[in-house]
């Protein structure tokens, strides 16, 4: 009845009010929003191999360990507990192969490497976007300008690529997109990290506009990164939850692989200047 247009701006607006008041409100409300969107985006990324013929993924030890080790990250980042605390990742992580021991699978080795991989993809990301803000005194917070040169990045290549998308971009991988969209995308995404250094954080032009360079080929990256999933696995959205955007994956992807780069070059920028 409102079309996918609708549901899109509707949702999408929603969305937005929620991430960027919650990051607006409290770094604990902040953690909260942002550990729910985590544990959905983990079991997403478990179900996408719920009819796979080959990969056999125990979700439920995945969620498991993924949430314990996020929780021990995030208490970390809050100082709820000693940073000696990190020991227990390493035999947590191990504790992910004792399953295939009993579990007489084909391809122990598919299994385990899945299962790893979802944390690292999902919770990994997650984490340090709480991890950075927590140690943010900006006075626009440096993952709120992250997502809006994300947000910005995503918008103007789709816009730009309608307009005068002629040149595929990853034909085989997202025939929508094009090179003509990814400039578009890129040239939008500078200037506003250029406005976000000059009028906003003062001072700061140097590192949004490098910000900038970082977050528009990463966004891209991790758009075409999990169009490739869900391309080689038959699948359209990674969920339901988002009315119009599909699933937690599909409204963070871009988001995923953007932020580890992102918080590196937060961290060098902090100890450099």
């Amino acid at each position: 009845m409102l079309g996918n247009l609708g549901q899109r701006i509707i949702t999408g607006s929603i969305f937005g009010v929620v991430v960027i008041g919650s990051m607006l409100w409290n770094p604990y409300v902040f953690a909260l929003v942002f550990s729910f969107f985590m544990v959905v985006g983990l079991w997403e990324f478990y179900r996408f191999f719920k009819q796979h013929e080959i990969v056999e993924v125990p979700k439920e030890i995945g969620l498991f360990i993924g949430i314990f080790i996020y929780v021990l990250l995030v208490g970390i980042s809050f100082e709820w507990y000693s940073v000696i605390s990190l020991t227990l990742i390493f035999p947590l992580f191990f504790t992910l192969i004792l399953n295939e021991l009993w579990a007489k699978h084909q391809h122990p080795l598919l299994n385990i490497s899945v299962l790893v991989f979802g944390i690292i993809y999902v919770v990994v990301p997650f984490y340090l976007s709480i991890d950075l803000h927590v140690r943010d005194t900006s006075p626009l917070p440096k993952v709120l300008g992250m997502f809006l040169l994300i947000w910005t990045n995503d918008s103007f290549a789709y816009f730009t690529g309608r307009k005068f998308g002629k040149h595929k971009l990853f034909e085989r991988i997202s025939p929508k997109k094009t090179w003509e969209g990814t400039f578009g995308g890129l040239v939008f995404t500078v200037l506003l990290g250029v406005l976000i250094g000059t009028y906003i954080n003062h001072g700061e032009i140097l590192f949004w506009t490098i910000s900038a360079l970082i977050i528009a080929p990463c966004a891209i990256f991790g758009d075409l990164l999990e169009s490739l999933f869900k391309r080689s696995l038959g699948i359209k959205d990674s969920g339901t939850i988002l009315p119009g955007h599909g699933g937690v994956l599909d409204r963070f992807d871009a988001a995923l692989f953007a932020i580890p780069f992102f918080y590196c070059w937060s961290i060098i920028y902090l100890y450099w200047r």
